[in-house]
Parts: structure tokens; C-alpha cells; sequence
């Protein structure tokens, strides 16, 4: 009972940061202040009480989906990522057995706030083919300094990592000109071999790659896209680095466990 309730609070917080996160990209895109006003609804600019902001609840069950004052359709945007976000809180702290028991260790805390920017990272290159360097760069310094305090990874380990991922991306800018990536793509390499060292870092690269090619070639199929679409790398990105997080060297060791 203690297990199902402490899972019941995490995906509350989960629904609650999620709905931050909308707010946060919402501003971040308009270039609005985070801590400007009360949250207000996008096409009529109406300041929203607080039972309006009931995640999930707010949008399915009072407002039905539209505005309460300007009649106009909410995006189902907005609940897909509070639960998503719900859902993610859930399973990373299914990650840690007995976590109920602990409630916040320090590793779940890390966990949680990198699964939370790969959300960011991921919703954002989406939609606006833009990968941001406030999610990644400071993020990825206060990461280093955090894991050398805690002893998580050696500094060789990150460093390799992040000259690894960075210096991938760094390479494909020079030879291209900057045609093929963007300064972003460099930063998020750097941020994923912070995050997973230098051997899981391979391993989330390749997957990306994969990730990206497997997903072009299905839009290309239904011709939702052709041969000069702009693909947001971003997305996949972030998704490698979630599953190299959690699965990297189980897969890697798995993997390599096939070819002896």
C-alpha cells in the first residue's frame, strides 16, 4: 500500500512539473519571462484561475477542452505532456528498487531533473527545430561539478563522453559548413557525454542515428515528407540519451555477447 501510494505521489509531481513544462516552452518560444503574471490562455490572453490549471483534471473535466472565457479549443498538446512527463517521473523512480522507502535519493533527484530537460529537449527540437543552450549547457556544467562531488562518474569518464559527443557533431559542422547540424546538436553532445560517459554515448549516438533513419523513411513512405525535409534531430537525440541512461550497457553488453 505504502509502494502504490508513494507511485500515486510521483505521478502527481510528474503531472504538476508537466504542466510547467508547457508553460516553459510556451514563454521560452514567445520570449515571456516564466515568472511574468499569472498563467493566461494563448489566443484570447485571459489570466486563468487556478482551478483552470488543474492538470489534466482542469482540461478534461471543467473546461472540456476549450477556454472558459474565449470559447476557443485548448491543443490536446498540453494534457499529452503532463501525462507523458507523469509517466516518466513514474517509471524513473521505478528505476530504483525500494525507492518508496527512501522517498528522494540523490541519484533519483539527478534522474528526474535529466529525464525532465531530455522532455524539454525533445518537445522543443519538435516542434520548433530548435535545440536550446540554457537546457544543455548549464545543465551538463552543474552536472559534471555533481557527479565528481557525489562520485557518480570520474571526470575522465565525462570528459571522454563530452569530447566524444561534442566533438561528433563538432566534426560533421566543419566538414559540412554548418549545413548538416547547428551549434545546438554540438552542445547536446557534449550534454549526452556528461550524462552517460564515453561508452554509452557511442551507443546513444548510433541509436539516434537509427531512430532517425527508421522514422524518415516512414514519413517518406506515407509522403508526409520528402528527401529535403528538415528532420528534428533533437528528438531523436534525447530519446537515445532517456534509453542509454537506464538500458546502455545492458544493450552494449548484450550486443557484444552475440558477436563472441
Amino acid at each position: 500500500m505504502l509502494e502504490f501510494l508513494y507511485y500515486i505521489f510521483i505521478f502527481i509531481i510528474g503531472l504538476s512539473f508537466g504542466s510547467f513544462l508547457n508553460a516553459w516552452i510556451y514563454r521560452t518560444r514567445e520570449n515571456i519571462r516564466i515568472s511574468n503574471d499569472r498563467s493566461f490562455c494563448p489566443v484570447c490572453h485571459h489570466n486563468l484561475h487556478w482551478y483552470d490549471n488543474i492538470p489534466l483534471f482542469s482540461y478534461f473535466i471543467l473546461l472540456h477542452g476549450k477556454c472558459r472565457y474565449c470559447k476557443n479549443q485548448i491543443s490536446g498538446f498540453y494534457p499529452l505532456i503532463e501525462f507523458i512527463t507523469a509517466i516518466v517521473f513514474v517509471f524513473v523512480a521505478a528505476i530504483y528498487p525500494n525507492s518508496y522507502l527512501i522517498i528522494f535519493s540523490p541519484e533519483l533527484i539527478r534522474d528526474l531533473i535529466v529525464a525532465y530537460l531530455l522532455i524539454f529537449i525533445f518537445i522543443y527540437d519538435l516542434r520548433y527545430q530548435e535545440i536550446l543552450d540554457r537546457v544543455t549547457v548549464i545543465p551538463a556544467i552543474l552536472l559534471f561539478a555533481f557527479s565528481l562531488s557525489m562520485g557518480w562518474f570520474s571526470w575522465q569518464d565525462m570528459a571522454l563522453g563530452a569530447v566524444i559527443g561534442g566533438g561528433f557533431f563538432w566534426a560533421q559542422y566543419i566538414l559540412s559548413g554548418g549545413k548538416w547540424i547547428g551549434g545546438g546538436d554540438i552542445r547536446m553532445g557534449v550534454f549526452m557525454g556528461i550524462i552517460l560517459g564515453w561508452q554509452n554515448v557511442i551507443f546513444a549516438l548510433l541509436l539516434a542515428y537509427v531512430l532517425g533513419a527508421i522514422v524518415s523513411l516512414f514519413l517518406l513512405a506515407l509522403k508526409k515528407s520528402n528527401i529535403k525535409s528538415e528532420v528534428p534531430f533533437g528528438t531523436f537525440l534525447a530519446l537515445a540519451t532517456f534509453v542509454a541512461m537506464f538500458w546502455g550497457s545492458q544493450i552494449v553488453s548484450w550486443y557484444l555477447g552475440l558477436l563472441v
